[in-house]
C-alpha cells in the first residue's frame, strides 16, 4: 500500500478509497507514538519541498513547516507576492518551473482550480493545504481525533455548526466514506457546494452514512458523539458579508444550554481559529469535552503521513 502513494498529488480526500484513508491515518499514529516517544523518523533527508500559501496561516504553516523538519526535509516558503505569478507569470510555467526545484509543493490558496492546475503541470505531487472549497488535511486530521476518543469501528454522530466551506466539506467527504451521521446546522440559504453533495449521498448510499442540513443547532447536537463548530466568517471574504454572516448565524453557537441534549461523553472539536462568543463559547472549548488542542496536535502527525507517503 506504501508504494500506491508515491507520486501522487493530494488534491481532496474524494480522490481517496476508505482503505487508503485508513492507511494515511494508521501512518499518522505511527509517528506520533514516534513523536512521543522522541525516535527519530527523518526518511525524506535531503528532500526540498516548497509552502506556497496565499492565504493567512498559523497551523498549516507552522505544522507542515515543524512535519518537514522532523523528517528531515528542507521547508522553502514561497511569497507568491515576490514572485513573477504577481505580474502575471501563467500558473503553467511556474509549475513546471517549481516542479525542476522541488520535490513536492503544498499549495495554501482560494480556488480548487488552483492547486489542479498545478498538478497539471507537475509531475512531483501537489498537495492541497486548503482551498476554498476543501481542507483534506483538516479531515485527516479530524477522522484521527475521532478514531482516538470515539474508536476506530463505532458509527458515530457528528453535530456541526459553523461555515459550510472548506472545512465542512471535508468532514462531510469523511462521514459519507466512513458511515457516519451528520448533522449540519446553519441558517436557510447557507448550503454545501454542488460538487460535495453529488459525492457524499452517492457514496452514502453504499456505506449508509446520513449526511443531513437543519437550522435547529439543538436537533444537530442531540445525542451526538461528536460536536464540532467552526466560525460563522471564513477567510478572504468581504467585510459586507461578514456582517451580514453575523447577523445570520447570531445564535447558532455551542453552548452549555445547548450541548446538554448531546451524549454524555461527546468531544468538542474545532478546527481553529475561533472565536469565543460566536460559535462557541469559552466554557465550552476551555470544558472537560474539548479535545481542540488535541486535534491541532494531529494535524502534524497527519502531515507527516501524507509527506512521506506521496514523496518519491
Amino acid at each position: 500500500m506504501k508504494t500506491h502513494f508515491r507520486g501522487r498529488d493530494f488534491l481532496t480526500l474524494m480522490d481517496f478509497t476508505r482503505e487508503e484513508i485508513e492507511f494515511v491515518i494508521d501512518t499518522a499514529m505511527e509517528f506520533k507514538r514516534f513523536w512521543a516517544s522522541k525516535i527519530s523518523h527523518r526518511g525524506l533527508e535531503g528532500r526540498v519541498v516548497g509552502l506556497l500559501f496565499e492565504k493567512p496561516s498559523t497551523r498549516t504553516r507552522v505544522s507542515f513547516m515543524a512535519a518537514l523538519a522532523h523528517l528531515g526535509a528542507t521547508p522553502l516558503q514561497l511569497n507568491p507576492n515576490v514572485m513573477q505569478l504577481s505580474r502575471g507569470e501563467p500558473i503553467k510555467d511556474t509549475a513546471r518551473v517549481l516542479d525542476r526545484y522541488l520535490d513536492a509543493l503544498v499549495i495554501r490558496t482560494f480556488g480548487q482550480e488552483v492547486v489542479e492546475e498545478y498538478a497539471r503541470y507537475m509531475v512531483n505531487p501537489v498537495i492541497n493545504a486548503l482551498t476554498d472549497l476543501t481542507h483534506p488535511m483538516q479531515g485527516l486530521a479530524d477522522l484521527m481525533t475521532i478514531w482516538e476518543f470515539k474508536g476506530r469501528y463505532n458509527r458515530v454522530k457528528i453535530g456541526y455548526v459553523g461555515d459550510i466551506w472548506n472545512v465542512c466539506h471535508s468532514l462531510m467527504i469523511i462521514s459519507s466514506i466512513f458511515g457516519y451521521e451528520m448533522y449540519i446546522a446553519r441558517p436557510s440559504g447557507y448550503d454545501a457546494d454542488k460538487r460535495i453533495l453529488d459525492f457524499v449521498y452517492d457514496v452514502s448510499k453504499n456505506t449508509g452514512a446520513n449526511i443531513q442540513f437543519t437550522d435547529d443547532v439543538v436537533e444537530a447536537f442531540k445525542d451526538a458523539d461528536v460536536i464540532y463548530a467552526n466560525t460563522w466568517h471564513s477567510m478572504g471574504g468581504p467585510e459586507m458579508e461578514k456582517e451580514k454572516r453575523l447577523r445570520d448565524w447570531s445564535g447558532y453557537q455551542a453552548n452549555t444550554e445547548n450541548t446538554r441534549v448531546a451524549k454524555e461523553d461527546y468531544i468538542f472539536m474545532h478546527c481553529l481559529p475561533g472565536y469565543r462568543g460566536e460559535e462557541m463559547t469559552d466554557e465550552i472549548i476551555e470544558g472537560r469535552h474539548s479535545v481542540v488542542f488535541e486535534q491541532a496536535e494531529n494535524r502534524l502527525h497527519t502531515e507527516k503521513a501524507v509527506l512521506s507517503l506521496v514523496i518519491p
